[in-house]
């Protein structure tokens, strides 16, 4: 039997021109301009309209709204379920997933695996297409999603099969050649497992992704997150300075090569390469406008570039101001915090800011970056520290919209065990440069 898509309406805004048509919360929706709506891509699509009748059943009674209202103006319905539908699950067992490499104890939420292109649509998140239907393909080039971000790994059919442990996962790729075809904008992604997709698998994977440009506008290179929650799970090393150098050497030879075909460098190593190498963070320009920044490319990069700027013309001339602050951050980003706290002090010369190097005991030391922080290292690590007036913590500590850090404490729990301010530190450079020096 078909599934039946019934959407029950939760929340009706107020003054929208849904609530002006009587629609009311309760009500569920069955259709609009009498097309049974799947879930929220069918539902956003239908929206556009300036003009649109919306079959909806109140208890036991089938009604009919008819709505005008502005061109992409939005309704003012709000849904049970986010995605008006249940999310994908992800059936693969890659052997670098990072949740398989969770402690247990940890919120439901977290040993959820999604690979669901509607989020890939509308939050950015990358899917592999291993658990797309004929038909789900269809829609997607059929509305013309993008952009669509895409867990490539590997351009090699079977080794895809191999790292994906799912035996579609190299016909999976054939979904490229159908959003090229129907124009869909696309990002790429590669996790780089040592011994596995590295060297010439790299090679080859991204010499068979530049088939895409200028549909595929952007691929870039991370390195595998290695837990210390790894028992029972494929044997991985992770990349030292010798072997993040190599891959580097790979991924500058075809920035030079796509540079003069493409006009682009296309391919962007993330930023971890680079502090694992001991090289020195590409220039700005390198990045062709951060087209995968919130994936790690070129995220410090940007950051001090930012704060230079404000700096400069926000703050031609300082002052005497005194301030007394700690920030806690991984051991990815504390050597740049140093310096970006060095150039503020040469401004601010009063401005006393400690960085202080989070060690992730919780996860395991291989995991550097601060989004993977918990509340319970920074407390234990901090407990003896002169704080100061305040602790300043990055805000990729927190979930979307909450204060809630990954050990489901919070940042007044923070507070509560150290007896201190805690100050969330946004990623723009405005922002970190306002936290070392306002009033508080």
């Amino acid at each position: 039997m078909a599934k039946q898509h019934l959407h029950k309406i939760l929340e009706v805004e107020p003054h929208s021109p849904a609530a002006k048509a009587g629609i009311m919360a309760g009500d569920v929706l069955q259709t609009m301009n009498g097309k049974p709506i799947i879930d929220v891509l069918d539902y956003r699509f239908e929206e556009e309209d300036s003009r649109l009748t919306l079959g909806i059943k109140r208890d036991e009674e089938e009604l009919e709204f008819t709505i005008k209202k502005g061109e992409y103006e939005d309704l003012g319905l709000v849904f049970a379920e986010s995605l008006m539908d249940d999310y994908q699950n992800c059936y693969n067992k890659c052997i670098f997933c990072f949740i398989d490499q969770m402690p247990p104890g940890m919120r439901k939420t977290l040993y959820f695996k999604d690979d669901d292109t509607r989020l890939s649509f509308l939050q950015g998140n990358y899917v592999t297409l291993t658990n797309l239907s004929p038909e789900e393909v269809d829609r997607i080039c059929y509305y013309r999603l993008s952009p669509m971000n895409i867990s490539v790994h590997t351009t090699n059919p079977k080794l895809r099969c191999e790292m994906l442990h799912n035996r579609f996962a190299g016909d999976a790729l054939n979904c490229l050649k159908r959003f090229k075809e129907a124009g869909i904008q696309m990002n790429g992604q590669i996790v780089l497992c040592r011994g596995y997709n590295d060297g010439e698998e790299l090679e080859r994977s991204i010499h068979d992704l530049t088939e895409y440009i200028p549909e595929m506008d952007s691929l870039s290179v991370v390195p595998v997150g290695l837990t210390k929650y790894r028992e029972g799970l494929a044997k991985l090393e992770p990349f030292d300075k010798e072997s993040a150098r190599e891959t580097l050497a790979i991924i500058h030879k075809w920035q030079g090569i796509c540079r003069e075909h493409f006009g682009m460098n296309f391919v962007y190593a993330s930023d971890e390469w680079y502090i694992t190498a001991e090289m020195e963070l590409p220039n700005e320009e390198d990045y062709d406008g951060y087209p995968q920044i919130e994936n790690g490319v070129g995220m410090l990069r940007s950051l001090i570039t930012e704060v230079e700027d404000v700096l400069e013309y926000d703050y031609e001339v300082g002052d005497d101001r005194m301030r007394r602050q700690t920030i806690a951050t991984g051991v990815l980003a504390a050597p740049f915090m140093e310096q970006l706290v060095a150039k503020t002090k040469v401004k601010f010369p009063n401005v006393d800011v400690k960085v202080i190097t989070i060690r992730n005991d919780f996860f395991g030391e291989r995991i550097t970056v601060s989004g993977l922080l918990t509340a319970r290292d920074i407390i234990a690590q901090l407990k003896e520290v002169d704080i100061g007036e305040r602790l300043l913590l990055p805000c990729n500590l927190l979930r979307s919209g909450e204060d809630v850090l990954l050990d489901d404490l919070t940042v007044t729990d923070i507070e509560n065990a150290l007896q201190t301010k805690v100050r969330i530190v946004k990623s723009e450079g405005s922002d970190f440069v306002d936290s070392l020096i306002e009033e508080y």
